[in-house]
Order: C-alpha cells, then structure tokens, then sequence
C-alpha cells in the first residue's frame, strides 16, 4: 500500500522573533503578501519616509518564498538579444540592466545588513542533456558575455567535474548566481522590514479591496478595516478573487522537492565547488546542496495537492538517473509549493486602476527578481513616475478558457515528460 506522507522541508529558520501589529486606520502603502516582493517592497518604502502595512493570509515562508529551491539566478528566461527586440532599445536596455543585477540585490543584502542566512555565491549551471540544449548554452554564453557578465561555456566534462551527475552534453555556467535558505531569507526580510517602521501582520486574509473615495480600503478576516494612498497586490500564485481577472491571467504550477539524508564523504564529487544547477529538460530538474550536505532535488509534479509518497516518486527517479551512486540514500524531506507563470515567460507589472499595483510570474527567477523589484516598487509608490520602474506597466488580461488550464497543463507535463524520455 502507498504510505501516508510527511510533508517537511530542510529549511532553517532563524532566530529572531518577529512582531506583529495593525498600523493605526491609514498608511500610505498597504502591501497583501509577504513573500518576497512584498517584504522587499515595505523594507524600502519604510526606510523612504512612507508609512506601509503588510498583510499575510498565512505564516512567513508558507507560499512560495519559503518553499522554493533556493537558487539565487539573475537575468530572465528570455537572454539579452531577446529582451531588446521585445521592448526595443530604452525599455529593453533598463529591464535587461535590472535583470543582470538582482542576484547582487540578494546577496548585497544580506552582506549590508548582516542577515542570518545561509547562502553561497559560487554561481549557477544550466546543464545541457542534447546537442540542441547545448547550442541554446553557446548563444545564451555568447549574449551574456557581450554584456560584460561574468559567465563560461562548458564542456562535458567540465560539467561532470562540477556536478558530479551523468548524462550531460555541457553547459553555461553563471558565475553570478548562487543559493541561499529561502526559508531565513524571508524570516530576515520581514525582521528588517519591521525594524525599519513596516507593520506585519499574519495570519489575517485580506476579503475585499476596494477604492474609498481617493484611497483604498481593505477589510481582512479578523475584522480589521485600513485605508492606503496607495496598494501592492504581492500574491502571485497565489492570488485569489481579491483583484479581478488577476489570478486568470497567471498559469500556476507545483513545484514538488525532495531532500536526501546528508551524504557521507565519499560522495563529495556530487556539486563539490556548490553550484546550482538546472537542466535543460521540459520538465526540468534543478538541485543543489545544503551546508548540511543533503542534495536537494526539485521538479514539476502533479497539479493535485500530494497524499503518498509515491507523488514525489518521479524526482526520486531523476535523482537516481543522475546520480545512480546514490540508490541507497533515503530521501528525508519531501514538500511542494505553487509557482505561477505567464504565457509569454515574462514578469508582468499591472497597475489596473491608479494606485493599485501588482507584479507576478517569476518562471524560475523569482527571488533575485522579487527581492530586487523592491527597491524599484517602492521608489515609484513614492514618485509615480513609470521610468523609476524596470518593467513596462502592462494591461491586465485574462487568459482564454482559464478555467481549463488545469487540464491543459497536466496534458502537456505528460507530454514532454514522454519526449523528454525519448532524448535520454
């Protein structure tokens, strides 16, 4: 029979308390969501001056902030050539300057503030399994070394030295990238974010939101009732009814993660300069090591919500295909978090009504992104003007036949599941 699962991540959390509280009837900015937007966003809107209450539905690091693989990864899904011919040169340049630089807005942060959390910069890998894949590598090297970024071409065995894995054909290494405890990560920002004037408040859904003569007004589920000049909608994935026509035009998928045992020393071949590293596949396959040295293996899974552990059966098996050495190893933890994805696997910034602002889709990128998008947010919160901000503020769409998505989307996880296996 199937065995009941125990879902529980190796995430550390830190130390610090965190306090919460209602700000006093109204604020200048009112935040909904304290993953990372959210709390970067109140962190340097508090610190310019402005009076910001953050509102969380659940606990710190219960949605995606918390439950992510911790791959600190700058730039975008699309490369550099990509970006400038979609937004053209002005737009394109300064989304493509943010992009480069938001693993920087991490890791700068927690050097500056001295944030207790575990992390190490020693870059990112994106692992070819096909001589396709591989070309992809050569011209995504070849645009990111034009701008300046300090990246390399890899061969197929410089990638089985520096992961340890089987089957690649080479790679693109991203010397900008690193890994953190996404879990600390969000606990420091909400510390830091308080300490700098922010009020927290968890466990407290927001129900509705709604313009009050030349502010809004948001009611939770406690009772309580605000009013702001201004609001950021930071839910992402896990927007619900609270803005029309936001949760329909964002596609979101479980993340599913395992995490083995520590591994003894004789498997320190496996990521031994600590990379990050994501294939090239469909379906990816993305993994890293703890400072504790557990590998930690992530992946697309079911869209239900997971009961067995036999849901989280199809990462064991991309381990063991990578790493065939470790058959004997047990697998620890096991949990899964919802991501969401736009259909053009871009960020996209809304502002439907004035005052009313919203980022979503991270496809992959979400913590440089969100972290950095912070500084940005607040900045425009305080000055309105659209070129403080790196994202083009676009229109607010719904996607056709929404309500199918979940169907369609399982149709083709299947589906280049299948031809993925035919590439091995």
């Amino acid at each position: 029979m199937p065995s009941a699962v125990s879902i529980s991540s190796p995430w550390r959390r830190p130390t610090s308390p965190i306090v919460c509280r209602f700000a006093d009837g109204q604020v200048d900015l009112l935040i909904i969501g304290a993953g990372y937007q959210g709390l970067s966003t109140a962190l340097h809107a508090a610190r310019a001056g402005l009076s910001v209450q953050v509102i969380e539905a659940g606990s710190l690091g219960d949605g995606a902030s918390g439950l992510n693989g911790g791959q600190v990864i700058p730039g975008l899904k699309q490369d550099p050539e990509t970006l400038l011919a979609l937004f053209g040169e002005q737009a394109g340049r300064r989304l493509l300057q943010f992009s480069a630089k938001t693993a920087d807005a991490v890791f700068d942060l927690i050097g500056a503030e001295g944030l207790e959390v575990e992390h190490q910069r020693s870059g990112w890998i994106q692992a070819a399994h096909t001589e396709l894949a591989l070309q992809v590598a050569v011209q995504r090297n070849r645009q990111w070394r034009a701008q300046g970024a300090d990246v390399a071409l890899l061969n197929q065995a410089d990638v089985a030295l520096l992961t340890g894995a089987e089957g690649y054909r080479g790679g693109f290494l991203d010397r900008r990238a690193g890994v953190v405890n996404p879990l600390a990560l969000v606990h420091e920002l909400a510390r830091i974010a308080i300490a700098s004037g922010a009020a927290l408040v968890l466990n407290d859904a927001a129900t509705s939101l709604r313009k009050d003569g030349a502010l809004w007004r948001v009611e939770t589920l406690s009772g309580h009732s605000l009013r702001a000049s201004k609001v950021l909608v930071a839910t992402n994935a896990y927007s619900q009814g609270l803005v029309p026509n936001l949760a329909e035009s964002l596609v979101w998928l479980n993340s599913f993660q395992i995490a083995t045992e520590p591994l003894p020393a004789s498997f320190d071949f496996i990521l031994p300069s600590g990379q990050a590293v994501s294939d090239s596949r469909r379906i990816l396959v993305y993994y890293r090591r703890t400072p504790d040295g557990r590998l930690v293996l992530g992946g697309r899974g079911p869209m239900r919500v997971p009961k067995r552990t036999e849901d989280w059966r199809h990462l064991e098996r991309a381990m063991h295909r990578l790493f065939p050495m470790l058959g004997a190893v047990r697998v620890e933890h096991r949990w899964f978090g919802r991501v969401a994805m736009t259909r053009d696997a871009l960020p996209h910034l809304h502002e439907p009504q004035p005052g009313l602002l919203m980022v979503a889709g991270c496809q992959g990128r979400g913590i440089g992104l969100m972290v950095g998008l912070g500084e940005a947010l607040a900045r425009y919160c305080r000055t309105g003007e659209p070129d403080d901000l790196p994202l083009p503020i676009s229109p607010l769409k719904p996607i056709p036949l929404h309500r199918f998505r979940r169907l369609a989307v399982a149709a083709n996880v299947t589906l280049y599941r299948a031809l993925d296996a035919l590439e091995r």
